[in-house]
């Protein structure tokens, strides 16, 4: 809190208006929460409520019994919001670049959004981004972590999630507090993507059922399959980004990619029998700023599932992660490069001839 003072009367009024609004938001969203004991307790809880919030304690025992996570007050209270997400996270890059604006801050370090309790907030300075000839992206954020600085509850804007959904939530958002690095986000966000991958897939195997299971399946292949399209055009635009041609060319391969990444998009939802859950993705039009972060969140995984393999336990998982995380960040990604590249992935096969198939 002395850091986040400091920095805010050191800040110009723009800086002190965004570090205002995120202690108010961060006060709100802790005031407004109760024990999960006094929610269950509470006649006017409805049933569905208080079945989610059992639920949700089984899988945050779980998190600290078997995956040896933070065992604190995060998530042993309720806060019911009156909104879809719990903030908005704004994402830029330049116009003919992948490479996301950095925005620093205390403690988190330098990180590669900023992010508002408002919308409409985040829209007025995407707005100011995109004056400056920026690619910008708002996207909503269900959750997210304060590394144990506070007791993050669990939130309205996840709680309904199905239960594997909600375990992988609660085992990412745990992880960042085992280990966190300031001003790597790509090394803390895969480690975290890695952590609740495995955890699901443990937890699933203890508590799930057939129809569970085959329902996580379905979502995680959906998920790879998408992550798989995102980093396909990725690379072609980071090529064509670095390519030695007129900037008027870039332009127009730029919008030739997007249109074909949102008709690919096409036949991936009638190859999963309509799903649409991937829409929102496209709401406002495409840009770099989509792509920026694919990176950041699943580069390394493949990396850190290794180690977690290698190492056979999380308690030795998490002393090896600690030790990658003393590293200078290119030694560290370096090692996490050389990880990865032991496993293969699964090449990206989007079959056209399936359109309309059910």
């Amino acid at each position: 809190m002395a850091a986040a003072c400091a920095a805010m009367m050191l800040s110009s009024c723009s800086s002190l208006s965004y570090y205002t609004q995120a202690a108010q938001g961060q006060l709100e969203l802790l005031s407004d929460s109760r024990p999960i004991d006094d929610w269950i307790a509470d006649p006017n809880t409805s049933i569905k409520l208080r079945h989610r919030l059992e639920t949700a304690r089984q899988i945050r025992r779980y998190a600290i019994e078997e995956m040896k996570l933070p065992d604190n007050g995060s998530y042993t209270n309720y806060t019911h919001l009156k909104r879809p997400y719990v903030l908005w996270n704004v994402v830029a890059t330049p116009e003919l670049s992948l490479k996301p604006v950095q925005w620093c801050f205390p403690v988190a370090g330098c990180v590669n959004y900023r992010g508002y309790y408002s919308k409409d907030e985040a829209q007025a300075f995407a707005k100011q981004l995109r004056a400056k000839g920026h690619d910008v992206e708002v996207g909503g954020v269900p959750a997210y972590s304060t590394l144990g600085w506070f007791s993050d509850p669990l939130i309205s804007t996840f709680i309904n999630y199905p239960d594997a959904q909600l375990a992988r939530m609660l085992f990412h958002e745990l992880a960042h507090q085992v280990v966190y690095v300031a001003g790597d986000s790509q090394f803390n966000e895969s480690f975290a993507s890695a952590v609740e991958e495995a955890g699901v897939e443990g937890w699933l195997e203890r508590f799930g059922n057939p129809m569970m299971r085959e329902a996580y399946q379905r979502y995680a292949a959906r998920k790879k399959d998408f992550l798989a399209l995102l980093v396909k055009y990725r690379g072609e635009l980071d090529r064509t980004y670095k390519s030695m041609v007129p900037d008027s060319e870039k332009r127009a391969t730029k919008a030739r990619l997007f249109l074909a990444l949102k008709d690919d998009y096409q036949v991936l939802k009638a190859n999963w029998g309509g799903y649409a859950g991937y829409d929102r993705f496209f709401e406002e039009p495409l840009s770099n700023a989509h792509l920026a972060s694919i990176a950041t969140y699943n580069d390394f995984v493949p990396a850190f599932r290794a180690m977690l393999r290698r190492d056979k336990s999380w308690g030795a998982f998490y002393k090896s992660v600690n030790q990658l995380a003393k590293l200078d960040k290119a030694d560290r990604h370096r090692v996490l490069k050389s990880l990865g590249a032991t496993v293969t992935p699964a090449p990206l096969v989007v079959q056209r001839s399936m359109v309309g198939a059910r």
